[in-house]
């Protein structure tokens, strides 16, 4: 089920802006509304509390935020991949490429092993789910942890795209995907939505 909240903010400011690229910079990507977050951490919170999970794992930067509210309506710690390696980052790390639509090239995610343990249940939030790179490459990070992916939750999925087959044909068909709102089209300037 969709969050009506969202759907009506993507279709009263979001924008298309040719190439499959959906601006919504007014609510995720460079501002953020901090009660329609709020809203999008509980809904996927609830999506996936029936779940045994130690830890959220999201990618750098947009990520962050949806994935620290549901952080904390399900009390576990969030780590995020960085994209650029800190001097403080020492030690072995997990080390994941990744193309990015918006960058226009390959980005590096990297997390410290310090910060993905063997065993742990892990739950993927990120903004999009668009072709579907950057969760695999969030998904073989945990693997190479030997971790264990329990399912990924984003806040816009646009299946036209096909990151959800993509994400089924790299092995993950069983894997739990929810988004709280789905674009099915963005032909001719238009931003179509799925109702439900």
């Amino acid at each position: 089920m969709t969050l009506p909240a969202l759907v009506e903010r993507i279709r009263a400011e979001g924008r298309n802006l040719g190439g499959g690229i959906l601006k919504i910079d007014s609510l995720l990507n460079h501002q953020i509304d901090p009660l329609l977050m709020a809203q999008m951490g509980r809904r996927l919170a609830d999506e996936f509390r029936h779940l045994e999970i130690d830890r959220i794992l999201t990618a750098e930067i947009s990520g962050i935020a949806p994935a620290l509210v549901t952080g904390i309506e399900l009390g576990v710690p969030l780590v995020y991949a960085r994209k650029k390696r800190p001097i403080t980052m020492s030690g072995p790390i997990f080390l994941e490429t990744a193309p990015s639509h918006t960058k226009g090239g390959v980005v590096e995610l990297m997390v410290s092993s310090e910060f993905l343990r063997p065993d742990e249940n892990v739950l993927i939030i990120d903004d999009f789910l668009a072709s579907g790179e950057t969760l695999k490459a969030l998904c073989r990070m945990v693997e190479a942890a030997q971790a264990h992916v329990v399912g990924v939750g984003v806040v816009v999925e646009k299946t036209f795209e096909g990151g959800r087959q993509s994400l089924r044909e790299a092995g993950y068909a069983d894997l739990p995907v929810y988004a709280l709102a789905t674009i099915i089209s963005m032909n001719d300037g238009t931003i179509q939505l799925a109702e439900a």
